[in-house]
Formats: structure tokens, sequence, C-alpha cells
């Protein structure tokens, strides 16, 4: 079955961390930090007709990246996480949990169920 949505982070590290909440088919693509424009073509063209979701560190890294994403990829949906987290790896699963719920993408509700106990 072919994944209608796609999250795209900067590492595996995101990767890991976001994968495990989220409970529907996603393809999660890690651009490694950094993409070149041959790279951004042929995601382009890969991701047509996707739901194209930016989840990108609170950095100077990931501020550039999301940039060129919002210019080469305007109609992706770009998520947030808190600055107090500065990187998508390190911020805790609810946070993201709820980020993630708030797109539209259906997550596994322990994951909020666990924000809502603190």
């Amino acid at each position: 079955m072919e994944c209608k949505k796609v999250i795209i982070v900067e590492g595996k590290s995101d990767k890991r961390k976001v994968q495990p909440i989220i409970r529907e088919p996603v393809d999660i693509i890690c651009t490694n930090g950094t993409i070149s424009l041959t790279k951004m073509d042929e995601l382009i063209d890969e991701l047509y007709e996707k739901d194209v979701y930016v989840l990108v560190d609170a950095d100077d890294a990931g501020e550039k990246l999301r940039k060129q994403f919002k210019r080469e990829m305007p109609e992706a949906d770009h998520l947030y996480i808190d600055r107090a987290y500065r990187e998508v790896a390190t911020a805790p699963e609810q946070h993201l949990a709820v980020i993630l719920a708030g797109a539209n993408i259906d997550i596994y509700t322990e994951f909020l169920e666990k924000r809502m106990n603190l």
C-alpha cells in the first residue's frame, strides 16, 4: 500500500523518535540536515499529490532547511516544535504527539494520555 502522507525530518534520530508515535502508514524521509537542488527536484517529483509535512529542528540549520522547503514545495505543511526543545530527537514524545495529531496524522493515543497524566 502506498503512503499518502510523508514527513520530512533532518536525521535518523528524528525519524526514530517520530516513527513509534504514528499509527497510520506514513513515509518518513531524512534529509541528513541538508538537501541539494538535484535531490529537492527528485523529491518534488516523487511527492507530487502526497500530503507533505516538514518537521525540522528549531535551530539555524532547521530553519534554513524549512525556508528551502517553503520556497521549493510551498504546498507542504510545516510542523513546529517548541523552541525550548531545539531538536525533534530530544523533544518529549507527548509534545510530538500533540503536533502530529494537530496535523491530522493518526497517532497512538497513549502518547497523549501520558501528557495528561503529568
